[in-house]
């Protein structure tokens, strides 16, 4: 190439408007550069009618169930779903639509590309909200959740999703919750068996106990429970029975500590806690009498397969964290007296440092061993304790507190006497409710002992560490044993195993698994929720629950003048007596009913099971139905949920799955978490601090299109962001652009503005890059970025010379659809096109014509920027890209009076100019 020619390439480099490129960059909205593009957005226009158009196209797909889906379709499946709402009272908030929306643009995309897609909708309307309005207006909470679900079913309608209605479940409805009910039948007829680590009916025990008695048992029996033979289990009475076997069943009842509400009169679970409080309710510590579901009988199982899901890894971190695995020892210490009390440590190769023991206020010792001196403090600390619930208890940041027993253990390794203290930062329902305290290497134990002055000693340090250096603070890493005896030398992995072996051999300890996680209470003194089918029947030696038969189901609610609590920890079924007190189905005896409902978790645990069979009245889900569908593909919800609702679920589906009802062992297999929305001001939407956006209010003045987009355009949709009404503005021109491009200003479709011409080869090339980017963004919910992708392709398609190339623009309109599916559908029927664009194939990209014909190349001097040149042709060689650099006018100015050392040529990227 000649000198002049390369300089006309430069100037006309220099001089040429660069269009836009595709990235993460903002782009402006459609506001394009060429002149042409003003006469096509006449300010007189008719913008976008978008209620007439976005209610025609609801009203289509209704009528048409375009979403609906065919179970016998020969399509791969495909199934996303978002965490079933609670209808409340008032609606939606704007965070709703934030996550629905992404949903539905990847149900949309799935079925362009070729996938039968199951993507329903539901309700999660059994719960304490409800039941407090009720309360509040007199008003049975049927009727309230119904108005509900009818005004959230509206606004969903009005934002377009593409959900299949006829898959529509209500945890209210007797037809659904007929089905938790047989599912809670089916956990309290099964046990987990521990020599197959899965769960087994409880008959199956039962034929066990009549041949064997309590011989081998394939789990193991709890020392106090009975032993029998078979000749005396033969002959035991159905109480006697029942108090063995709910030793084994996954549904059992216990007397237990929990986090009871007077003002609300229900027990809270742990993680309902801080809510409530934050509310002004008190909770307080009391025994109850509880349904309770053996959940850790399946912690190894919940923590291995986390590795079969495509999950966020902090969720993920959480579940593993939640159930708290840890690996140690169980030692025994002798109580000055008869007692001994046992304790679970995971180092116990710091025995000999252990200089107090510290006992849950709860453990059943306290009232043994607490000497006559200490019980008035020891008992006002006691209530001072109920009050406090565990979240409370185990505050890090807390001042600790604590009593003195007066009595004292024996530390086995020491032969030494050390007092026995109890604390509330010691919780009954985590290891055994006993701790040995060794202060000198756990921070909570140091300073619990430098409060009340207890002895702190070294027991492991650095390698050349001094075994008699004071310490300053807890020292709990691993290290070198000192000052232990036989241990002494032994690094700390060494050590433990050495410690448990001795354990072993002196029959004071073995080594011992345990989960921070507890067994789930499964009960609340509520009236709306759903019935236990569960009645109590008396034998002559006491009452025992016994399940109902399934022809009894479904157990209905009866009805009640109040919804109030009793007052007496019973929920409001336990006054209405005529439905309380009935027989038994069997022998036809005087029975009870329970009293407790299930808690709002139950109905939530198992929806998108009955989403893919909702109206099957024979079983709860069909086996050919659950093979085609199941797991789910991807499930959108809000990370507040990464534990509890997801642990559930997870732990009712391994049971189903275990009992033969499910084939996979897990029910969703890609999480994500949408952000949260926050208000304006940067905090959480709510009522009470008057920041929450309606979207009822942006729909009638944007439409649901210009919405849907906006949400998606504010930021990746997993991040928490603010919301902000003022770039709305420019995505509803962005739309009105696209309008205009086919409809004049009457409203009547207009086509002469489009050519049929093939497009430009920049437009070609950017319109496959764009096809690639769309995909790929939304394959990986990069949400936003495809939503910049498209408005950079309408500027390029607007830039056109000779008009707008109608194929681009119909396959522009396929890559909008999932996105603005109302205004894609009108647009798409005004082209020609008499099916819904909803079903038309996801256009394919080339990847040959993806790749640019020109680079962007950069100048430097000594590996400093000094200037860039846009729209370089690619492949220039490296002796004319040495001329650019050294006719460049921004690089002449720094190298007169300089000698050029060297040039270093990375083809298509850079010119470095080396200055001697």
């Amino acid at each position: 190439m000649k000198s002049n020619q390369m300089e006309r390439i430069y100037i006309t480099i220099r001089k040429k408007v660069i269009p836009a490129t595709l990235g993460d960059k903002t782009p402006s909205f459609g506001v394009g550069k060429s002149s042409r593009i003003e006469s096509y957005f006449r300010p007189e226009s008719m913008p976008y009618p978008f209620s007439d158009i976005e209610s025609k196209w609801q009203s289509y797909w209704r009528a048409n169930e375009t979403f609906r889906i065919r179970h016998d379709s020969a399509k791969p499946k495909y199934y996303v779903m978002d965490m079933l709402p609670y209808p409340s009272g008032s609606g939606l908030h704007m965070g709703h639509p934030m996550g629905y929306t992404g949903s539905d643009i990847i149900a949309r995309y799935r079925r362009a590309a070729g996938y039968e897609v199951l993507y329903p909708m539901g309700w999660d309307a059994f719960g304490l909200p409800a039941e407090q309005y009720a309360v509040k207006h007199k008003l049975h909470p049927r009727i309230t959740t119904e108005q509900n679900i009818a005004s959230f079913r509206r606004q969903l309608d009005a934002l377009g999703y593409s959900y299949d209605w006829t898959r529509e479940i209500n945890t209210t409805d007797p037809n659904y919750f007929r089905w938790t009910q047989w599912i809670f039948l089916q956990i309290f007829h099964s046990y987990f068996d521990e020599t197959a680590k899965a769960a087994r009916p409880i008959a199956k025990l039962e034929q066990h106990l009549a041949k064997f008695g309590t011989e081998n048992l394939p789990s193991p029996l709890p020392t106090t429970a009975r032993r029998y033979t078979a000749k005396e289990w033969a002959k035991a009475t159905g109480k006697d029975r029942e108090d063995l076997l709910s030793n084994f069943r996954l549904a059992y009842i216990s007397e237990a500590p929990v986090n009871w509400c007077p003002e609300l009169g229900s027990v809270l679970a742990n993680e309902e806690v801080a809510d409530q409080q934050e509310k002004g309710y008190t909770v307080i510590r009391r025994n109850m009498r509880q349904w309770v579901l053996r959940i850790t009988a399946y912690a190894d199982r919940l923590l291995d397969d986390l590795q079969l899901l495509d999950w966020p890894e902090s969720t993920i971190e959480m579940q593993r964290n939640w159930i708290g695995k840890s690996i140690g020892a169980e030692i025994d210490f002798p109580v000055q007296g008869t007692e001994t009390i046992r304790v679970f440590t995971t180092r116990p190769d710091t025995l000999f440092g252990a200089t107090y023991m510290v006992l849950a206020p709860e453990h059943p010792l306290v009232e043994k061993i607490t000497t006559a001196a200490q019980r008035p403090e020891i008992d006002a600390y006691l209530g001072a304790v109920r009050r406090k619930s565990d979240l409370d208890r185990t505050d890090l940041s807390k001042e600790k507190t604590g009593v003195f027993t007066g009595a004292f253990a024996i530390n086995p390794a020491t032969g030494k006497p050390i007092p026995i203290w109890i604390a509330d930062y010691v919780l009954v329902s985590y290891g055994t409710g006993a701790i040995m305290s060794v202060p000198g290497h756990d921070e909570r134990d140091f300073e619990f002992a430098q409060m009340f002055g207890l002895p702190i000693v070294r027991v492991v340090t650095h390698q050349d560490g001094d075994p008699n250096e004071a310490l300053s603070e807890a020292f709990s890493d691993d290290g070198y044993v000192v000052n232990s005896g036989f241990l002494d030398g032994l690094k700390t992995a060494n050590a433990k195993e050495r410690m448990i072996q001795w354990l072993e051999e002196q029959k004071l300890g073995a080594a011992s698994i345990k989960y921070k996680f507890r067994d789930w209470l499964f009960s609340r003194q509520r009236y709306w929720g759903e019935p236990f089918p569960i009645i109590f029947v008396n034998d002559g030696e006491g009452d025992y629950p016994k399940a109902l038969p399934e022809s009894a189901l479904p157990l209905m609610l009866p009805e009640v003048e109040s919804y109030s609590p009793s007052g007496t920890g019973e929920s409001p079924l336990a006054t209405m007596h005529d439905w309380l007190n009935t027989h038994d189905p069997e022998t036809g005896k005087p029975a009870r009913r329970e009293t407790n409902t299930m808690p709002q978790w139950a109905g939530s645990c198992w929806y998108y099971l009955r989403y893919i069979d909702p109206t099957n009245s024979e079983v709860f889900l069909d086996k050919s139905l659950e093979q085609k569908w199941l797991p789910v593909d991807l499930y959108i919800g809000g990370s507040e949920h990464a534990v509890t609702h997801l642990l559930y679920s997870r732990f009712w589906h391994k049971i189903l799955f275990d009992l033969g009802h499910l084939s996979t062992p897990e029910p969703f297999k890609r999480m994500f978490h949408q952000g949260m929305l926050l208000g304006e001001n940067g905090v959480k939407m709510s009522k009470s601090l008057g920041n929450g956006v309606n979207p009822d209010d942006y729909l009638s003045r944007f439409g649901a299109d210009t919405l849907r987009m906006y949400l998606m355009f504010l930021g990746p949709l997993e991040m928490m962001k603010p919301w902000n009404s003022e770039g709305i503005n420019g995505v509803d021109r962005f739309l009105n652009r696209i309008w205009k491009l086919v409809v004049d200003p009457d409203g009547v479709t207009d086509l002469s503005r489009l050519s049929s011409e093939p497009p430009s080869k920049g437009l070609e090339r950017l319109l496959h890059q764009t096809i690639k980017k769309i995909g790929e963004d939304i394959e990986s919910i990069r949400l936003n970025t495809a939503v910049s992708g498209l408005m950079i392709l309408l500027n390029k398609i607007l830039d056109e010379e000779f008009g707008v190339p109608k194929e681009t623009l119909q396959t522009f309109l396929q890559l909008l659809a999932p996105f603005a599916p109302h205004l894609s559908e009108e647009l798409w029927q005004r082209l020609g096109h008499h099916d819904s664009i909803a079903f038309a194939e996801w256009p394919k990209f080339d990847l040959a014509k993806t790749i640019e014909d020109t680079v962007t190349l950069v100048f430097q001097i000594n590996g400093k920027l000094r200037d860039k040149l846009e729209n370089v042709p690619k492949g220039l060689s490296r002796e004319e890209l040495e001329h650019f650099a050294r006719t460049n006018p921004r690089l002449q100015k720094h190298l007169e009076g300089q000698t050029i050392k060297k040039l270093i040529v990375v083809p298509d990227k850079l010119v470095n100019v080396v200055l001697g």
